[in-house]
């Protein structure tokens, strides 16, 4: 049984993973797991009995690692600047916000197991992030600069959720930024392509080892 408190959390972390360099930021360090059968399997096998969701925040996503990119290369963007990492997992994206000189970054995602990776990602790079479990989509769009989005396309329902409540910040002011490796439901309609990058993952996450993904803008 996994230990269901912060400190619980930690240690399933630190026992499952390990510090490693994403493919497409060198400049971070992340803990992520080796393989993904075994981790996926242990919570799989916990969901059933806690409702531990799947191991999101154990590996960067090629849309987080997109994103990170684009904003480690484009400091501009975020320096002097209140972000959001929306669905944050890893925390990849909020830890390349803050090391490009954001004034304050908040990682949501209503995973609690991302909290506890992201203070250990954190720490291992040497910035400062808040977290929050709650979901955002639940109320209107907090009064933010900066909005980035990695992955958020998996699911039908949920990308028609998630594109309302970006396009509600970006008519309220924000800059809205999403990184995407071709999902089948995001809508590049209406949206500026900003980079496109060959991301290196796995067979075993996507379905090939070098995945063309892109950063977008919310125009406006």
């Amino acid at each position: 049984m996994i230990e269901q408190t912060p400190e619980g959390r930690r240690a399933f972390i630190l026992a499952n993973t390990r510090q490693q360099v994403p493919p497409h930021t060198p400049e971070l360090i992340l803990y992520l797991a080796d393989e993904i059968t075994p981790i996926w399997k242990m919570t799989e096998e916990a969901l059933e009995e806690i409702g531990l969701p799947p191991p999101f925040w154990a590996f960067a996503w090629a849309g987080g690692q997109a994103l990170a990119r684009y904003i480690l290369d484009h400091p501009d963007i975020v320096a002097g600047q209140r972000v959001i990492d929306f669905a944050s997992g890893s925390g990849i994206v909020a830890i390349a916000a803050a090391r490009a000189g954001a004034t304050h970054v908040l990682a949501a995602d209503i995973d609690a197991y991302c909290g506890a990776a992201l203070a250990l990602n954190t720490e291992a790079n040497g910035v400062v992030c808040d977290f929050t479990s709650a979901n955002l989509l639940d109320a209107a769009p907090p009064s933010v600069d900066v909005i980035l989005a990695g992955d958020i396309c998996y699911e039908k329902p949920l990308a028609a959720q998630v594109m309302a409540w970006l396009g509600l910040a970006k008519a309220a002011g924000a800059t809205v930024l999403i990184g995407d490796p071709g999902r089948s439901y995001f809508p590049r309609e209406g949206l500026v392509k900003l980079a496109e990058y060959q991301v290196a993952t796995t067979r075993e996450l996507e379905d090939m080892e070098v995945k063309k993904t892109a950063v977008w803008a919310l125009p406006g």
